[in-house]
């Protein structure tokens, strides 16, 4: 048998990383870190005194309610689903069956999320992708019209029941029910600070009581993260981030902006204020299911700015973060948790929302450099890595 016979055939080249969806990534980082150190920092968002909302620390909760949260995880959301047409590839390029590697790279993410959850943040989203991306799984052979026609049946199922429920908790409004839960809002700060400010045992206990809370959260708002999956999967299909129009994304720009900036007003107005209690759920509503709109303002956005020289440079910042976006998002809760909890300085409920947000930026430009300079040197983030060799099962 001649040498030439007895070589492997050698393996289709892998395709480039995409430039735009790592720097999205990147960019989604941010704002995912801003709403998490808030809620990380403590009772309230942090905020020693909420009586008020005109002074730095209000103004800031605010801003970030308003324009922020509920926006970037649904960024997320799509790359995850447009990353998974990316996942497709790889698995044909090797010749590997999809589904088996896929389940294992889902269990991976749910285990690293149950950690994270037990340890660090009970606002983890990693085990909620892990247990919604089967759903992704199974409807990984539809056309692109078909995922992005089931995208939008699912998102407003959702958001029609969610607005009932936000209209019929401000129709049927309690006076003494409102009156009830603002006597237990200072009980229950207190247990939190005392917990949170405590020792491994209270800690971990603590973000383990949370749970309830967090699967109802899945069942209550699972449907728009499943709608952004399935928008990503299409998206991804069809390349629409590397070949969609930039008429295309200032059409996309100008809508998302004129539907979401005013409900991003309405829930930052009903949780921060100064709308009274008995609209936060209305202005929940209405604030998550405009919120997409915002969003794809943001992305379309961000894609213009990427194809002109200065965003080519952001691009460049943005992208090594991203392509490290799991490394870097449990860091964002390892340092969080060291600073505000008893792992740490315990500084939980002593910081107003100002201060942490600050403090948030500082982390988040340490990330982009780090992230720049790792990945000059490797090829994955560490924790990517070892999802990766989960994955493949074997070494990446």
């Amino acid at each position: 048998m001649t040498e030439h016979a007895t070589r492997p055939a050698p393996l289709p080249p892998a395709r480039r990383r995409i430039l735009e969806v790592d720097a999205l990534r990147g960019f989604a980082l941010g704002g995912i870190l801003l709403v998490n150190a808030l809620s990380m920092a403590g009772p309230g968002y942090g905020l020693p005194d909420t009586g008020t909302h005109l002074d730095a620390d209000g103004i800031a909760e605010w801003l970030v309610v308003a324009l922020v949260q509920a926006k970037f995880y649904l960024l997320f959301s799509f790359l995850f689903g447009y990353s998974f047409t990316l996942q497709m590839e790889s698995a044909a390029r090797v010749g590997a069956r999809f589904a088996p590697r896929m389940s294992r790279r889902l269990l991976g993410l749910f285990v690293l999320g149950l950690l994270h959850a037990v340890f660090l943040y009970t606002g983890d989203i990693l085990m909620t992708y892990a247990l919604l991306g089967i759903i992704l799984l199974a409807a990984r052979r539809a056309a692109p019209v078909g995922a992005r026609t089931a995208a939008l049946w699912i998102f407003g199922v959702a958001g029609s029941v969610l607005l009932l429920v936000g209209l019929l908790g401000l129709l049927i409004d309690d006076p003494a029910s409102e009156a009830a839960v603002a006597a237990e809002a200072g009980p229950e700060a207190a247990r939190l600070i005392a917990a949170y400010r405590g020792g491994f045992t209270d800690i971990v206990a603590e973000n383990i009581s949370f749970w309830p809370e967090y699967l109802a959260g899945i069942l209550l708002m699972g449907g728009f993260v499943v709608a952004a999956f399935l928008t990503g999967l299409a998206a991804g299909k069809r390349q629409w981030i590397t070949h969609t129009t930039p008429a295309r994304l200032r059409r996309m720009c100008v809508t998302g902006l004129c539907v979401g900036l005013p409900g991003g007003v309405l829930l930052a107005a009903g949780i921060v204020g100064p709308l009274p209690p008995r609209w936060e759920m209305l202005a929940l509503a209405v604030g998550t299911v405009t919120a997409p709109a915002l969003t794809a303002a943001y992305a379309s956005a961000l894609l213009l700015w990427l194809r002109t020289p200065r965003g080519a440079r952001a691009a460049a910042a943005l992208a090594p973060a991203g392509r490290m976006a799991l490394t870097n998002y449990l860091a964002q809760s390892l340092v969080m948790a060291l600073v505000f909890t008893g792992y740490g300085f315990g500084l939980y409920g002593r910081m107003g929302a100002a201060a942490v947000l600050c403090g948030a930026l500082v982390l988040y430009a340490a990330q982009l450099a780090l992230s720049a300079r790792l990945m000059r040197r490797h090829r994955l983030g560490p924790v990517e890595w070892l999802l990766r060799a989960v994955t493949v099962a074997g070494r990446p």
